[in-house]
């Protein structure tokens, strides 16, 4: 269980770019964070994962205050993903994969055929087994991302955050790697992630935390809240819901303004778009 208590942060002591947040976040669930550009949605990652001291507030893993966890018994609990991670150059695939064992390594315990066990079933997992030797940057945006999350799982947490991990993929690898964190979930991790998608949010998120400047807007499951009010409210966007056809989750239909002129119908442009009741942050 993480749970955040009026939770601050900010980069300068300053300026607050996450303010007074809530949040419980329940074990064995996906989270997906939502919101436009520099709503503190990476932000609020990085407090979660200790990279980012608060301001004001507290997060709590498990009923303990994470700033008094020793560093590697955060990291043998807790694994991150940041955005756009880069490997030394020249570093293969198990080197990269092998740097998650680190929290587990000591001055009087060093590597073992036990951590070799587990960085070899790290690359299966992730389908890289045959790339093992590759070095990273040879790798496709793709391949280098799973070899990312192969380090994760080689670090053996329950709970792993993910900063965009679908950013700069193609289509076809977004849903690779988002099909593999489904899978990762269903065996009992925790997942949290930034996405930019909401329609992939509501395919594979069981909550979706909305944020603008900093707050939570709207939190629940895609059903509760991807509607057009809401989409309005937090991006402000003018949108219509419809069903996806795949998994009878919500989808956003964006209609922006080449879609206003274009509407074949008043029913297209006004039928499921909800007028705003308060105006945006």
């Amino acid at each position: 269980m993480i749970v955040l208590e009026k939770l601050s942060l900010s980069y300068d002591g300053k300026t607050i770019v996450v303010r007074e947040l809530d949040l419980s976040i329940a074990p064995g669930t996906v989270t997906a964070l939502v919101g436009p550009n520099g709503c503190g949605k990476s932000t609020l990652l990085r407090g979660v994962s200790r990279l980012l001291k608060p301001t004001h507030g507290s997060v709590y893993l498990n009923s303990r205050d994470i700033h008094k966890l020793k560093a590697k018994e955060l990291a043998r609990q807790l694994g991150i993903l940041p955005q756009s991670p880069r490997a030394p150059e020249g570093l293969t695939v198990h080197e990269l994969v092998a740097q998650g064992r680190y929290p587990h390594q000591s001055w009087f315990q060093q590597w073992s055929s036990e951590d070799e066990r587990i960085v070899n079933e790290a690359l299966t997992t992730t389908n890289l087994a045959l790339f093992a030797d590759r070095p990273v940057d040879t790798l496709s945006g793709g391949q280098r991302q799973r070899a990312w999350i192969a380090m994760a799982l080689a670090q053996q947490t329950q709970i792993l955050l993910l900063d965009e991990p679908t950013t700069f993929l193609d289509l076809a690898y977004q849903m690779d790697v988002l099909d593999l964190l489904q899978s990762l979930n269903a065996e009992g991790r925790t997942i949290v992630m930034v996405l930019h998608d909401l329609n992939h949010a509501a395919r594979y998120a069981d909550t979706i935390v909305a944020l603008r400047g900093g707050q939570i807007v709207v939190q629940g499951t895609a059903e509760e809240i991807m509607t057009a009010e809401n989409i309005f409210q937090v991006f402000g966007l003018r949108s219509t819901i419809v069903t996806d056809p795949v998994t009878d989750t919500p989808m956003c239909v964006p209609i922006g303004r080449a879609g206003a002129r274009q509407a074949k119908s008043p029913d297209q442009l006004n039928g499921r778009v909800q007028e705003p009741t308060r105006q945006l942050p």
